[in-house]
């Protein structure tokens, strides 16, 4: 990923809070030369102090024969705004967008025994919807099993974390000052997310 020197997210705690609040990802991975690509829920731990992702493919979905020996990439970005010249001190200037992304690269394996698979499940679950939780303990072990059929679950062990926040880093303060207003009072959620970003890298 292209990232400019004031872009560039180097706090490993605060990227992976953002992978784990914009957890819904896409992972592309290679077959015969031809990017191939899932949009996926992730689980996003930390394991022996390296940064792990858990999901699942539905067995249909034949990206996941490709995806041991291959380095796939799986990439978090969410929240984003477009950014008015009309919060700039000159007139010359084009408008641009802010946005955060996080592009994590890594080994991949998949997790075939119906223990790890179930472990993934209920991981999910836990993350997504605790309350769910006491539903499924209640199937049947028959159907929890025809549903383990249907999914292949996997792991991705990261070995390059690449963190981009373009956030107006390179505006004077004034400036940075007026487009936070202008996202803060937005109706739209994902101005008012990098609104907060925005608020909170300021004050570092």
């Amino acid at each position: 990923m292209y990232i400019p020197k004031f872009n560039l997210a180097t706090d490993r705690d605060e990227i992976v809070s953002f992978m784990q609040r914009f957890s819904f990802a896409t992972i592309i991975s290679s077959k015969n030369d031809i990017p191939v690509a899932t949009h996926l829920p992730f689980i996003v731990t930390i394991r022996d102090d390296q940064v792990v992702l858990t999901s699942h493919f539905a067995k249909a979905n034949e990206q996941w024969k490709d995806l041991e020996g291959n380095k796939p990439l799986v990439i978090f970005s969410e929240p984003h705004a477009y950014i008015s010249t009309s919060n700039y001190d000159k007139e010359l200037n084009v408008p641009t967008w802010n946005y955060i992304s996080v592009h994590a690269y890594g080994k991949a394996q998949l997790l075939t025994e119906p223990a790890e698979a179930m472990k993934v499940i209920n991981s999910t679950i836990e993350a997504f919807e605790q309350s769910y939780g006491k539903q499924w303990d209640s199937f049947p072990d028959e159907y929890k099993s025809k549903m383990l059929h249907g999914i292949v679950a996997f792991e991705v062990v990261v070995d390059d974390l690449q963190g981009k926040k373009k956030l107006s880093q390179n505006r004077s303060e004034s400036e940075k000052d007026k487009i936070i207003q202008a996202l803060s009072h937005s109706n739209d959620m994902n101005e008012k997310v990098i609104a907060s970003y925005m608020l909170s890298d300021k004050s570092k």
